[in-house]
């Protein structure tokens, strides 16, 4: 602490009461300021350090339980099901879509024969819109 300081502290001396209070204040001036896009994008970076995404590209029906595995252990996954036929690539969303309930998780279509999976604890903000003319 310099003389300067020392002498300005001696004539008028601070709580600290008193800055703790000036920086709530301003903490919460900052809260009131901030848009609903940052406010939900600073929720989001607080998810935890070990969620992550899985992508996936079966060959075959049978894959779909370790999909379902992924999913418990709270990853999201991305699920491309061009390979499949498409019957098998049905009973796949069919039972992802039981998977997903069962977790309380979401499931959206993100593509043609694209889908996406996510646990209930990976928040999925936004939507993809489809074209109307598209073959599903």
């Amino acid at each position: 602490m310099s003389f300067g300081q020392k002498f300005k502290h001696f004539l008028a001396p601070l709580d600290e009461d008193d800055i703790l209070e000036v920086e709530q204040d301003a903490e919460e001036e900052d809260a009131q300021t901030i848009s609903q896009y940052e406010q939900q994008r600073s929720r989001m970076n607080k998810l935890p350090n070990d969620t992550k995404m899985v992508l996936f590209e079966p060959r075959s029906f049978d894959e779909a339980d370790e999909i379902a595995r992924r999913l418990k252990e709270n990853k999201a996954a991305v699920v491309n099901l061009h390979k499949l036929q498409r019957e098998y690539a049905q009973r796949t969303i069919d039972f992802l879509t039981g998977v997903i309930f069962a977790l309380d998780g979401s499931i959206q279509k993100i593509g043609h024969n694209v889908i996406l999976c996510t646990p209930n604890n990976v928040p999925v903000q936004g939507q993809i819109t489809l074209d109307s003319g598209e073959d599903e």
